[in-house]
């Protein structure tokens, strides 16, 4: 019998530790950091025509600056920084101004080139594009001085995606919902000013009928009478 219970307990025991051992465990899944870039200052870089996307076609790895973010791809990822040499923190889906990026950009650079029109671009240090980016693109400066510096060639306007790293997707949403719903509470529907317009008519007539009404009935007083 007292094999048995010692047995047993020792059966319970076993079944027990293995679970509370896992319990203690903490599992963390980290997405990996791409390492930093050997330069101490970045090379020059160069605005991509008909963007404000700036690239530096002299580093090996792809790297951007847009809209105030440096920004690169690592093994299938994409992360974005403030700061060109650290502070890297992974971005959850591919930027939407990359996709109007070519993926032979460098060689056009190299060939001085631009979709088949002479490409005389400027290079640029990249403490002159941090200190001037958000000016240059709201006055439309590579437009107006030298169109990207691409001769004869006339641009369409940036498509509205390329804009989209300005707000999260949910805020765009909520923009959109209020402007919709202040929209509606100025104006109202045809059947609301239709139903007003009737409401005020029904309130001029009321005090007419009801004096109409009290003659009426007052003749019929009279005929009974005399009767």
């Amino acid at each position: 019998m007292k094999k048995i219970l010692f047995g047993a307990m020792l059966w319970i025991l076993a079944m027990v530790v293995p679970m509370s051992a896992m319990a203690d465990v903490d599992v963390h899944v980290s997405i990996p950091l791409p390492p930093p870039f050997l330069f101490s200052v970045p090379p020059p870089a160069v605005v991509i025509p008909g963007t404000y996307v700036y690239g530096f076609p002299d580093v090996q790895a792809d790297i951007f600056f847009y809209n105030g973010w440096w920004w690169r791809p690592w093994e299938g990822r994409w992360y974005r920084s403030k700061n060109y040499n650290s502070g890297w923190a992974h971005y959850p889906r591919v930027p939407s101004f990359y996709g109007r990026v070519p993926q032979h950009w460098r060689h056009d650079y190299h060939a001085h080139h631009w979709k088949g029109h002479p490409w005389d671009y400027q290079p640029i240090p990249h403490d002159r594009i941090q200190n001037n980016w958000k000016r240059w693109e709201k006055n439309k400066h590579w437009e107006r001085q030298n169109n990207w510096g691409v001769r004869d060639m006339k641009f369409q306007p940036p498509s509205p995606r390329v804009h989209a790293e300005r707000f999260s997707p949910r805020h765009s949403r909520e923009e959109i919902r209020a402007k919709h719903a202040s929209s509606r509470q100025v104006e109202p529907s045809r059947e609301g000013k239709a139903k007003s317009h009737e409401k005020h008519v029904k309130g001029n007539k009321h005090p007419q009928g009801d004096k109409h009404e009290g003659r009426h009935d007052r003749g019929e007083q009279q005929r009974s009478d005399r009767r």
